[in-house]
């Protein structure tokens, strides 16, 4: 396979439609359009064509758009059949492409040449896989402002403000004598200050927009009976799992998504937690410690008619000590009190009723702020997790100059990792190995 091959997809979603769409991207496209639907359309005009077997039978009848290289998405040649969504029809169209010459395309490899062709670079790449698989408004937002270049533009710009740093700095090394004058002359240590201010409010928007993609995944965890399963039912607004008094009635994880705010929550009713000599229900209790283990969170549900026992305390013993968790005190609505929260020690606890939801709203915004969640959405781009380690990256660079004292060489070279830490983010600075690892998790079309 080649960058210079043509190639081409279904554009849609598989399965029957109203409309379905065949992309086709390479170099010199006329014989293959000619050849498809008998003459090469008007640039950018959607014109009403029959799609063509090698007999001249027509396949289908649609719309057919040419766009001419440079001025297409992927910056090549492209041709776009828009016919009906059956599933017969669209392959048979993408059969006749293939018999023309034409490669079956790859997972993202539309998306890559785009990148490759200089039309995005590889934040807003990312942010195109980022916008077609976001789970709540909020996060199609976030990613549509990164397809846009927003997040780009503010990684450009802490760029630039290191390669000025780096050009002032790295003059004066050729006049030893006269560097720490030339460095207070030019205040490189407030520039770098800034830098460093700057890039530090940069993370932390990243670490939201982060949220926004990533979601949070949240594990119900206790003994049996304590009320996970109505727990996961009132939050999901639906009875996805089974409620009965018999202990040990869920045997497996029972996952669903919810919407916090617009945060993506992966909700994980799990076993409860207990000894037991029922081979099937030890193995869902293995699976509860296994989810523990991935999890971003624990919700510790307690029978708050019982109080907390020893058994919830050895739970919590158990618990990795750097995994946040809420214990959460159900069935208040046996009790006198009413639902609320209180804070003892690192801890929250949560008083609710899942059986009448009284305190499921508390409980809410209690998983917001575990998770460091700050309260609003607006004006946030989206950041994956390799961005966000890219910053980690970048910042720990800026902090090793600022301890460089008289050392420039040394402190001009961390300015320039911390740029090509910086540069990887939109691809300047990018392994071929690492492309394949992003664009191979793209949908095959885009």
């Amino acid at each position: 396979m080649s960058d210079n091959d043509t190639i081409a997809a279904i554009a849609t979603a598989p399965g029957t439609s109203g409309i379905g769409v065949v992309r086709v991207s390479g170099p010199d496209l006329g014989r293959i359009i000619t050849a498809l639907i008998g003459k090469i359309p008007s640039p950018r005009h959607a014109v009403l064509s029959e799609f063509h077997d090698a007999q001249g039978i027509a396949i289908d009848q649609g719309i057919a758009l040419y766009f001419p290289a440079p001025y297409s998405y992927t910056g090549e040649d492209v041709l776009e059949l828009q016919g009906h969504g059956g599933p017969v029809v669209l392959q048979q169209l993408l059969k006749r492409c293939i018999e023309l010459g034409v490669r079956p395309a790859q997972p993202g490899e539309f998306t890559r040449r785009a990148y490759l062709n200089d039309k995005l670079d590889l934040a807003q790449a990312e942010s195109v896989a980022d916008l077609i698989s976001a789970a709540t408004a909020e996060a199609a937002r976030g990613a549509m402002l990164s397809l846009r270049g927003v997040f780009s533009q503010k990684i450009d710009e802490f760029a630039q403000r290191l390669v000025e740093l780096r050009a002032l700095v790295e003059a004066t090394l050729d006049f030893p004598d006269e560097e720490i004058e030339f460095l207070r002359q030019i205040d490189g240590e407030g520039k770098l200050a800034s830098i460093r201010a700057g890039l530090d409010q940069l993370m932390s928007a990243s670490q939201q927009g982060s949220l926004l993609r990533e979601g949070i995944r949240v594990v119900l965890a206790g003994q049996p009976n304590v009320g996970k399963s109505s727990l996961l039912n009132r939050l999901a607004g639906e009875d996805l799992a089974i409620v009965t008094e018999i202990p040990g009635t869920t045997r497996d994880a029972i996952r669903q998504s919810i919407n916090l705010n617009g945060i993506p929550a992966h909700i994980i009713d799990t076993a409860g937690l207990r000894d037991s000599s029922d081979l099937v229900e030890r193995i869902g209790i293995e699976r509860t410690w296994e989810a523990i283990e991935k999890a971003d969170l624990i919700l510790l549900l307690i029978d708050a008619t019982l109080g907390e026992r020893e058994a919830d305390r050895e739970i919590v013993r158990r618990l990795p000590s750097s995994l946040p968790c809420i214990k959460v005190m159900n069935k208040a609505d046996l009790l006198a009190g009413p639902a609320g929260q209180a804070r003892r020690g690192s801890r929250h606890e949560i008083w609710l009723s899942a059986k009448t939801g009284d305190g499921i709203d508390l409980l809410r915004a209690s998983l917001l702020e575990a998770v460091g969640w700050q309260g609003h959405a607006e004006g946030l781009f989206m950041a994956r997790e390799r961005h966000v380690q890219a910053l980690e990256s970048a910042r720990r660079c800026l902090e090793r100059a600022a301890q460089q004292g008289r050392h420039l060489e040394l402190f001009a070279e961390e300015l320039r990792l911390a740029q090509e830490s910086l540069g990887a983010i939109t691809g300047e600075f990018t392994p071929d190995d690492l492309l394949g690892e992003i664009f191979s998790r793209f949908c095959i079309g885009k």
